[in-house]
């Protein structure tokens, strides 16, 4: 059975999906918009991935967990309203290992940045075993208050890769090429 990984679908240019810090090479206007996403905690692009020896803004961000769970946790919290989720997959079996790892996220603010020891080697059956979301990250997610940031993914795992993924890799929600 095929794994699948998730990346929300978005604004592509070219033949790749880039990490940010490729972004700003190649497609200026791209880049800051998606550098306003860590205005409050610019220091998430520091951020070191220890397995593959680089940062956070060199790493293309993937999702072990199919986004509607996590959506409906916190439609159910009402501070959003019905989404429509518009997202890519990729067959794990794609990604090369030496260029991947799992980092496995826990929500504490405090805990910055991440220890190495929560960085695992990837596999796609070790994101297949990632897939369901925890219940302790529904019931966060479920009982946000009116104050609190909304950080989807801060406590489902992370499948990070090094370097941009080819466009034709990915497909979209109905199993359709994405075309750039």
């Amino acid at each position: 059975m095929t794994t699948l990984l998730y990346k929300a679908a978005g604004d592509i240019r070219g033949d790749a999906i880039l990490p940010l810090n490729q972004l700003r090479v190649h497609y200026p206007d791209i880049y800051t918009r998606e550098l306003a996403k860590y205005a409050a905690r610019p220091e998430t692009l520091r951020t070191p991935v220890y397995p593959l020896d680089c940062c956070w803004a060199d790493v293309v961000f993937l999702s072990p967990v199919h986004p509607a769970p996590i959506f409906e946790a916190m439609q159910e919290s009402g501070r959003i309203g019905p989404v429509v989720i518009d997202y890519w997959t990729l067959d794990a079996d794609l990604l090369d290992p030496a260029r991947t790892c799992i980092l496995l996220k826990r929500h504490d603010p405090e805990l910055r940045p991440q220890p190495a020891e929560d960085f695992i080697p990837y596999t796609p059956e070790a994101a297949a075993a990632l897939s369901t979301p925890s219940e302790r990250a529904l019931q966060r997610l479920r009982n946000l208050n009116a104050t609190e940031p909304l950080y989807p993914w801060a406590d489902i795992p992370h499948i990070l890769h090094r370097g941009p993924i080819p466009l034709t890799a990915f497909r979209t929600a109905a199993g359709a090429p994405v075309i750039g």
